[in-house]
């Protein structure tokens, strides 16, 4: 039996939050979409970073910015990201690895859709997915 690929689990077309909107517009996304990050996008629609809930209150607001400061100003770099054609195995790794409990997922430079730890979980056999929840939960 083949393995899995991310894009058969990803949660599929994800919306954006461009560099230059304002906090306050990612945490309103955030909101409506009833997701807890979005994926950070230039004005040439690639793929800048990751920008969570976490990211807005503690990196932001605790740190004393304003709601109205862009969400390019909280971007930490290069986001980690998945394959559309990679296996939810590889997802897996990649979100240990790297600490994530999100990802983009790219097909070749494109963004096509988002993987979080949930999603794997629900295509992983179950001793699979304790391993995920115990290593997402060091650190």
């Amino acid at each position: 039996m083949a393995a899995t690929k991310v894009r058969e689990i990803m949660t599929p077309d994800p919306r954006c939050v461009g560099t230059d909107d304002s906090l306050q517009k990612a945490a309103d996304l955030m909101a409506a979409d009833r997701v807890g990050a979005l994926p950070i996008c230039g004005q040439d629609g690639r793929l800048k970073g990751v920008l969570t809930d976490r990211d807005i209150v503690v990196r932001g607001l605790a740190a004393g910015k304003r709601l109205d400061e862009t969400a390019g100003e909280l971007n930490q770099g290069e986001a980690a990201t998945v394959g559309a054609d990679d296996s939810v195995d590889e997802a897996m790794a990649t979100m240990v690895e790297k600490h994530v409990k999100r990802l983009p997922v790219i097909d070749g430079t494109t963004l096509v859709g988002m993987v979080t730890t949930g999603d794997v979980a629900r295509a992983l056999p179950d001793p699979d997915v304790g391993d995920l929840i115990e290593a997402l939960s060091v650190g």
